[in-house]
């Protein structure tokens, strides 16, 4: 069962993260321009151990489901001082998952940052017989949706793509600086530039691309530099309001206006 915690508010979390990435670029001496240095800021700034194990079995749960992806990705032991991350997702052995690792990594500093205070146990109380200690917080893709799993997935985005960078990326790429929009079926006058949907047809079957496609083509290439996922990216431009699947009605231009 996901643990309960106080309601925060985007702004409140985004503020958070920005405040964590100021206070290590004065403790550093440095200037966050692109990929935020996660690992460092995890190791030697917050002095938290990072860890890769089976995280189904430490926790007794048996992979279930497509290819038994993980769903259970980490845990972070707040007494302890130290995360554990899913072996699967280690960027060593998986190059490919790397984006997904610094996602789930930040992630759970999200927990650190956020949520301690409510899950961090008394040293006192520690277990009469020695056991173990169980993690604080059990992270897994299932439990997305709750308020938990939610503040520490947007904090994470938010610290890995910091608003100011990504909003300064965006304007070098398109000196126009305007935001996206996929092209309506339907014209109408907006202020956005509008993304063409590849359409194709084999025969009877529709494999036009959809609208994630269209928005993860603009996404990739900054995922890239921020070293995130594609997906990560695209749900953090829109977030931005920089990307946009429909034109949003307040922003159709119409004679009177």
């Amino acid at each position: 069962m996901a643990k309960r915690v106080p309601y925060l508010h985007e702004e409140q979390i985004e503020r958070d993260a920005a405040a964590l990435l100021a206070d290590y670029e004065r403790a550093r001496g440095v200037t966050i321009l692109r990929a935020v240095p996660i690992e460092d800021i995890v190791e030697k700034y917050l002095k938290i151990g990072i860890e890769f194990d089976d995280m189904h079995r430490l926790s007794g749960v048996p992979r279930s489901g497509l290819g038994f992806e993980p769903d259970i990705l980490g845990a972070i032991y707040f007494n302890e001082r130290r995360i554990v991350i899913d072996e699967s997702l280690d960027p060593v052995e998986n190059p490919n998952k790397e984006g997904r690792y610094r996602f789930t990594l930040a992630h759970e500093v999200g927990h650190w940052w956020l949520h301690r205070p409510f899950f961090a146990k008394d040293p006192a109380q520690a277990s009469f017989f020695n056991e173990p200690a169980p993690a604080s917080v059990v992270c897994r893709s299932s439990q997305a949706k709750e308020p938990v799993e939610w503040q520490a997935d947007f904090y994470a985005s938010s610290l890995l793509m910091p608003r100011k960078v990504v909003m300064a990326s965006w304007d070098e790429m398109f000196p126009d600086r305007r935001p996206r929009v996929i092209a309506p079926a339907v014209p109408v006058d907006h202020p956005f530039v509008e993304l063409p949907r590849i359409e194709c047809r084999i025969g009877n079957f529709d494999c036009s691309e959809t609208d994630d496609n269209v928005l993860d083509r603009v996404a990739r290439p900054l995922a890239e530099q921020f070293l995130v996922s594609p997906i990560a990216m695209r749900i953090r431009l829109e977030k931005l309001g920089l990307l946009h699947r429909t034109v949003p009605h307040q922003r159709i231009i119409t004679g009177g206006a």
